[in-house]
């Protein structure tokens, strides 16, 4: 559990609340316990006061009877007992004055009272004594307890649909658009979570229409090529009808790149992934391009291979190769690779704006007529599938993209240069 989450918090001031309460049931047993005491020796003084004075004949026994009569104090006259407890007693509080002292005893959880003036001593029992109890307190602490500890699970239980929540929200932001709907009441967390659930599910419908759109299109447009690609090998063999058969298998060879692409623009992470060698990835992107390769020079540094899907990298290469031939002022492109990027790099001018306004589609430079607008987009949404990142600068005259990131995702086979 986070520091930070929620859960802990509620948890910690639990915590907090039913230490302190504690700590003030604590401080309010021993100051009622001492308030206990303050009363006994408040009542053991008058006792000892009047048996003084009266053993001093300083009081009537009319007067002693009215100052003691409603303490309930008893005078002990079996003399065994009294040796016993004088012997054996422990010793509370004693207290020495001209008339004579007196002296709190405990013995046997009873409280007995020692008054002793010249010669003679007394034994006072205290009838109304009772060891000071906790019950009381025990039990409101108890229930003060038990009420904290209700709220703190009836609040957890209102909210813990919020872990839910964030698990199928985690889930929807990898991808994944299986989301459960979590709601169990009228509570603020579940019409979020019917809100959050309603727009996935529009989310996954407009997700779904637009698959099958593009699938009708690329299926409505298979049938007139494939009917066109028969046509042509029908005609006379020469170097018209090589063309013509060229143009048609470039037609089906980008019908499959546009559904590729699509997968990859759709935002969901590549899960076909294996490792491919950036060489063969390379000639692969040449050979889609449909460019010779003395226009294309490769430099590699470190020959690794990448985790990749091979045809959808392989668009990323290809268009890249693209742009680099239609923008550069040579018509040459030079791809540099080591162990922590690709290089794209060409001769011509900078960038009129930042990368971030060419990676959005149906965005074109100055030069618009030899672009779609779709290029860069498509680049960056395929690196971004595979967990890459695109990057530009431009210096010495020369534009230079880079695909980074590949520091997790490569492997290092050997230093190599061609």
């Amino acid at each position: 559990m986070k520091f930070s989450s929620i859960f802990y918090t509620i948890t910690f001031i639990f915590v907090i609340a039913t230490t302190s309460i504690f700590l003030a049931f604590l401080w309010l047993m021993d100051y009622d316990k001492q308030n206990y005491s303050r009363e006994l020796n408040t009542k053991y003084s008058v006792v000892a006061r009047a048996t003084l004075l009266h053993l001093n004949e300083l009081i009537s026994d009319e007067e002693y009877e009215n100052q003691t009569k409603d303490l309930d104090m008893s005078k002990l006259s079996n003399k065994a007992k009294i040796d016993e407890i004088l012997k054996n007693a422990l010793v509370l509080e004693e207290i020495s004055a001209e008339i004579g002292s007196s002296a709190i005893l405990l013995y046997k959880k009873q409280n007995y009272l020692k008054i002793s003036h010249n010669d003679t001593t007394l034994l006072l029992k205290d009838n109304d004594y009772q060891p000071y109890r906790y019950d009381i307190i025990k039990v409101i602490f108890g229930l003060v307890f038990f009420i904290l500890l209700v709220t703190y699970v009836f609040i957890i239980k209102k909210i813990k649909p919020l872990r839910k929540l964030k698990r199928q929200i985690d889930k929807f932001a990898t991808g994944d658009l299986n989301i459960q709907n979590i709601s169990t009441g009228n509570d603020e967390i579940s019409e979020v979570a019917d809100a959050f659930y309603n727009a996935v599910t529009q989310i996954k419908n407009l997700n779904h229409s637009r698959q099958l759109f593009l699938r009708n299109i690329m299926h409505e447009l298979k049938t007139p090529i494939t009917k066109g690609r028969i046509t042509a090998e029908m005609i006379e063999k020469n170097k018209n009808q090589e063309r013509l058969i060229g143009v048609f298998e470039r037609l089906e060879s980008l019908i499959n790149e546009f559904a590729a692409v699509e997968r990859a623009t759709s935002g969901l992470l590549i899960e076909t992934a294996k490792p491919c060698n950036i060489i063969d990835i390379i000639d692969e992107a040449i050979d889609l391009a449909m460019v010779e390769k003395e226009y294309v020079s490769v430099h590699i540094i470190s020959d690794i291979s990448i985790n990749a899907d091979f045809k959808l990298i392989s668009i990323a290469f290809k268009n890249m190769i693209d742009n680099g031939l239609k923008y550069s002022n040579d018509k040459h492109i030079t791809i540099s690779v080591n162990e922590n990027s690709i290089k794209f790099i060409t001769q011509g001018q900078k960038l009129e704006n930042d990368l971030a306004y060419y990676i959005e589609p149906f965005t074109q430079g100055s030069n618009a007529k030899k672009s779609f607008g779709l290029g860069l987009y498509i680049v960056d949404n395929i690196l971004k599938s595979h967990g890459l990142n695109l990057e530009y600068e431009y210096k010495n005259g020369l534009n230079i993209f880079k695909f980074c990131g590949l520091g997790g995702e490569s492997t290092k086979k050997q230093n190599s240069s061609s």
